[in-house]
């Protein structure tokens, strides 16, 4: 069994609202100077600029898992998680389907760049990525699940966009393989502020825009940084477990 710390919520500059300095290697290099071993890249409605991290982390001991944070028909923010960019590639093509026809707006929303592993200018992107989706919440966990993916609702204690918020409760219908809690909510008292959150597997984002945001307290216990394995670990089943770290650990 490997024991590595994980944060599952980082974006690129391709998100209109990070900081330029969140580069491939600037990412990797923060990730591990951390001691973080497994991360997943999951800009606003994109997933341009994750090839770009993987092939920055190539030859180091960090994995970079494909992802994306979905805004809902609800507003409700979500991150999809993949094992390989083809499956997070096929998600685009469903995602792009269903986001309306609008350009971005640099002045107003900033600038959404594509870069390359070193972190040089590729191209703009000027599809507003800053919108919602018309798929409902319970349609993209569907759909992210035929593609072998899984869904954890973002931030769902943040008033922004996040599950509680937004819905006001979990859908019981769903079966959400584990919650992201903000790093602003201490997890000894998640469930004391928000007992829908009870009986949910827990872990905490950095929600990074920048590199001081890459915290990665998500200590997982697996065989592998895959999908699967992260299955078991939220369920802390099969000698696979996970945990949110304290800061004065990390």
């Amino acid at each position: 069994m490997l024991t590595l710390r994980a944060e599952f919520h980082v974006h690129t500059v391709l998100s209109p609202c990070a900081e330029l300095e969140m580069l491939p290697p600037m990412i990797v290099m923060e990730a591990l100077e951390r001691g973080i071993q497994l991360i997943a890249i999951t800009d606003h409605n994109s997933t341009g600029n994750i090839q770009a991290v993987q092939k920055a982390a190539a030859g180091t001991n960090l994995t970079v898992l494909p992802g994306m944070e979905m805004q809902t028909r609800e507003e409700v923010h979500v991150l999809c998680l993949f094992d390989h960019l083809e499956q997070a590639q096929r998600w685009q093509e469903v995602v792009n389907a269903s986001l309306p026809v609008l350009e971005n707006r640099p002045n107003f929303f900033g600038d959404q760049l594509l870069v390359d592993e070193i972190g040089e200018f590729v191209a703009y992107e000027s599809r507003l990525l800053l919108t919602s989706s018309s798929l409902s919440i319970d349609e993209v966990w569907r759909q992210v699940e035929i593609l072998g993916g899984i869904v954890v609702p973002a931030h769902v204690d943040r008033p922004a966009n996040g599950l509680l918020t937004m819905l006001g409760f979990v859908p019981p219908e769903i079966p959400f393989p584990a919650l992201e809690i903000s790093r602003q909510l201490k997890p000894a008292v998640a469930t004391v502020l928000h007992p829908q959150l009870a009986g949910y597997p827990l872990v905490q984002g950095g929600d990074a825009h920048r590199l001081e945001d890459i915290r990665g307290v998500n200590q997982l216990k697996i065989e592998t940084p895959t999908i699967s394995e992260l299955k078991l670990a939220f369920q802390n089943s099969s000698g696979r477990s996970s945990r949110i770290l304290s800061s004065s650990t990390v």
